[in-house]
């Protein structure tokens, strides 16, 4: 069984992944794509129209950061939550700002919205 450091941790450009409607507002999806060269494990926020794409690992320790499917946020959507070790992330860049790994940086998976789509970029 592959470890999570196993996984691959970029994607090629222009893979659809829905529509912006999937996420709804002020929540978060994950992502898993089956690639030639592997599995892909990732996360999408939505902010209203704006879209923010994360690699699924915390910056802490090499984990997911949900354990329950597409539960990335604290309660009030402010930040992205490890939910091991409460590590907080800002959603627009994936800097720590808070728990054991302050400082140290989510790993950013290039996303946009285009005609109404979310795509790898």
């Amino acid at each position: 069984m592959a470890s999570v450091t196993d996984r691959l941790t970029t994607t090629p450009p222009g893979v659809q992944l829905g529509p912006l409607a999937i996420i709804p507002d002020n929540t978060a999806r994950n992502f898993v794509l089956e690639l030639r060269a592997g599995r892909f494990h990732g996360f999408v926020v939505r902010k209203g129209d704006a879209v923010h794409g994360y690699v699924d690992i915390c910056a802490h320790m090499a984990l997911p950061l949900a354990q329950q499917l597409d539960q990335y946020l604290t309660p009030d959507a402010g930040h992205i939550q490890c939910c091991w070790h409460g590590a907080l992330y800002r959603i627009e860049d994936g800097a720590c700002v808070g728990g054991p790994c302050v400082g140290a940086r989510l790993q950013p998976w290039p996303v946009t919205v285009a005609d109404g789509m979310i795509v790898t970029a």
